[in-house]
Parts: structure tokens; C-alpha cells; sequence
């Protein structure tokens, strides 16, 4: 027997108790037959303004995100997204893969899935190596996000953080702000633009930012799931989401 909703594939979401952004917009992008299943690492909402404000909502993050996802493997997901940024690029690329194999054993041994890996996969299908960054944060969380592309070997020409104050505040961030931060790191040698923060909602702007531009536009929870979906064998076109979901 199969689950009646989601008989193709149950998708474990993990993201912090402050996003409101990720769980919608993954939801919207849902083909027929697969389910997502939402779990939260409760977080309080300290500021992010220095690096010992930085540092509390990571440790937040920390002793959190394995309860988080134990409270989703009780319904049997096929698989695990982790919806958080910060703790994927803090350290570098090099702390990465210990990360994720911590995540995978309190997923009980599921594919997990992080956005280094998926964003990587992104950026290697359209063969893009100059890229422009768009974050949610101040300098304090610029600074990791830097290293983490340039020690991935990315040529990161512009990087422009949108500078919110606290995790919930992410969420505030508006269509308005997200454009135009798109045109200030835009130019002619930049071959994609990618957007990191799951709190961020940019998945329908980055499809329309796509289309004028002429250039892969990547919003992070887009492909978060996109990259969850193609390695669980679900390999649907799904529209309105850019052309990472409709054509790769």
C-alpha cells in the first residue's frame, strides 16, 4: 500500500519556527501525487546585527534541526529537505559534508537534501561559473556566504545582502526590494543570479527576473526542491517557477 496524497513521493521539510516563506512556496510547486511534510526547529527571533547575535541564532539552529527532523520521520518521508542557509555555508565548504551526514543519520538514513548540493547541481546544469549573489543579511552573514562560493571555485563578481535584522524579519522582504536588488548585481558577465535564504519568498520573481534577463535567476527554495525532486525520480515540468522546474 501506498499513501493516498502522495503515492509518488512524502517530502520531509524541515525549516526554522521564524520562515514563513519556504512552506508555501514549496507547497506551490508540489506535482501531482507528492506531498510535503513540514516540520520546525524552534528558534527565537535574536538579532542578527553582529557575530554574537549571528552565532546565537546558529547555535539555535543547531540544537534544534535534528529534533526537527525526527518530528517529520514519523510519517515516513521519502526523502528530507533541510530549509535553512545559514548552517550550510557558516563554516566553508569543507564543514559541509560532516553537516549532511549528520542529517542524514537523524533522518534515519533518508536522502537529504541541503542547499550547497542543490544549488551546485543548479549552477553545473546550466554550466554557469560567474555568478551574482542575493542574501537576506547583514555583513555578518554576507562574509560566510562569500567564502562558501569562492572556495566552491565560483567566480562571485557582486554580492549584495539585503541586510534584515532578525530571522523572522527575512520574511519581510518584499517583490519591490528583491527586483531591485536583482538590477544592482546584474551586468553582462554575470551567467546566473542566485538567491540564498529560505525565509526570502523569491520563487515567482525569480522566474519573471529569468525571463527578462535572459539568465538563470535561482531562488533558494526553488531549488531546494527542484534538487529533491530530480534525485527521488520525480522529473515533472512544473511552470511558473523559472526554467530550473520547467526544464531541467
Amino acid at each position: 500500500m501506498t499513501d493516498s496524497l502522495g503515492p509518488r513521493l512524502k517530502v520531509g521539510v524541515v525549516v526554522p519556527s521564524t520562515n514563513t516563506s519556504a512552506q508555501p512556496e514549496l507547497d506551490a510547486m508540489r506535482p501531482d501525487g507528492v506531498t510535503n511534510h513540514t516540520g520546525r526547529m524552534v528558534i527565537a527571533d535574536d538579532p542578527m546585527v553582529d557575530a554574537p547575535g549571528f552565532d546565537r541564532v546558529m547555535r539555535g539552529i543547531r540544537t534544534s534541526t535534528h529534533p526537527a527532523i525526527e518530528s517529520v520521520t514519523g510519517c515516513d518521508p521519502d526523502c528530507v529537505i533541510i530549509g535553512v542557509s545559514p548552517e550550510s555555508y557558516w563554516k566553508g565548504p569543507g564543514s559541509h559534508g560532516r553537516v549532511l551526514d549528520t542529517m542524514r543519520e537523524a533522518a534515519g538514513g533518508r536522502p537529504v537534501t541541503m542547499s550547497p548540493d542543490a544549488i551546485n547541481a543548479a549552477l553545473s546544469a546550466y554550466d554557469a561559473r560567474r555568478i551574482a549573489v542575493i542574501t537576506p543579511y547583514l555583513p555578518v552573514g554576507d562574509d560566510p556566504v562569500s567564502r562558501f562560493f569562492s572556495g566552491s571555485g565560483y567566480d562571485l563578481l557582486r554580492l549584495h545582502g539585503l541586510g534584515r535584522s532578525s530571522p523572522a524579519r527575512i520574511s519581510h522582504v518584499s517583490e519591490a526590494e528583491l527586483r531591485d536588488a536583482v538590477k544592482t548585481i546584474d551586468s553582462a558577465d554575470v551567467e546566473a543570479i542566485v538567491q540564498v535564504g529560505t525565509n526570502v519568498a523569491m520563487a515567482r520573481l525569480a522566474a519573471v527576473a529569468e525571463f527578462w534577463l535572459g539568465k538563470p535567476v535561482i531562488s533558494n527554495n526553488t531549488v531546494l526542491y527542484w534538487y529533491a525532486l530530480r534525485q527521488n525520480g520525480i522529473a515533472d515540468s512544473v511552470r511558473g517557477f523559472g526554467s530550473l522546474l520547467s526544464a531541467h
